[in-house]
């Protein structure tokens, strides 16, 4: 099983989360999508970040991906099974997925990876807007997260979701601050100290050290 993508996206950071939590094995396989190699259009001809190719089995974008895993290894769940938190894991991903990325993308972007990793100039204005859009999110966030446990109250793809595009903004220097937002702090630091999280985090240093060094 190959997964193409490098795991600085949060979206192939999920996927990774996601099977590593159910012991799933696979095969990372960095994509620039701007000189895609022929298998990762295969499995995904709009460009799309991850991309996976299971023996015959192609498949496109992170939601799609975990949806897939969570059926193919049913334990531990990803989706709760309970009406009410099923509604609210969905929720956050989506709230991750549509609300968080593209203002922290505006950061990511013209701070780190085009500057450091592609060679290309920021846009500074760019991030100072992303800065102000994500103003509301982490308020948002330190209003509804939980003081313990989960976002839906059993850990979910929520979690992942949200806690991986925390992550990526770690990358300039934005993951949560607790002191300004001691709730949202408490709750990243449990996501990401379970050995799931761990495991992905070293591998996802080393690939990125890798990566640096050949730059």
């Amino acid at each position: 099983m190959q997964v193409f993508g490098f795991p600085l996206s949060p979206f192939v950071r999920k996927v990774h989360v996601v099977a590593a939590e159910k012991g799933i094995a696979f095969e990372t396989v960095p994509v620039d999508p701007r000189n895609p190699p022929a298998e990762f259009l295969a499995a995904s001809p709009f460009r799309k970040i991850p991309a996976l190719k299971d023996g015959d089995y192609l498949l496109a974008d992170s939601t799609a991906i975990v949806t897939y895993f969570d059926a193919l290894s049913e334990e531990p769940p990803i989706v709760p099974t309970d009406a009410k938190a099923r509604g609210k894991a969905i929720w956050w991903e989506e709230f991750a997925d549509t609300i968080m990325v593209p203002s922290a993308g505006k950061i990511v972007f013209n701070r780190f990876v085009g500057p450091k990793l592609l060679g290309l100039p920021g846009d500074e204005a760019a991030a100072a807007l992303g800065e102000k859009e994500i103003e509301p999110i982490f308020a948002y966030l330190e209003a509804n997260v939980p003081a313990d446990g989960w976002l839906a109250g059993e850990y979910s793809i929520g979690d992942i979701a949200v806690a991986s595009t925390l992550m990526t903004m770690g990358y300039v220097a934005m993951a949560p601050d607790a002191a300004k937002h001691p709730v949202t702090a408490a709750w990243y630091a449990r996501v990401i100290s379970r050995p799931a999280w761990i495991g992905v985090t070293q591998r996802e240093r080393r690939m990125f050290e890798a990566r640096v060094s050949a730059t």
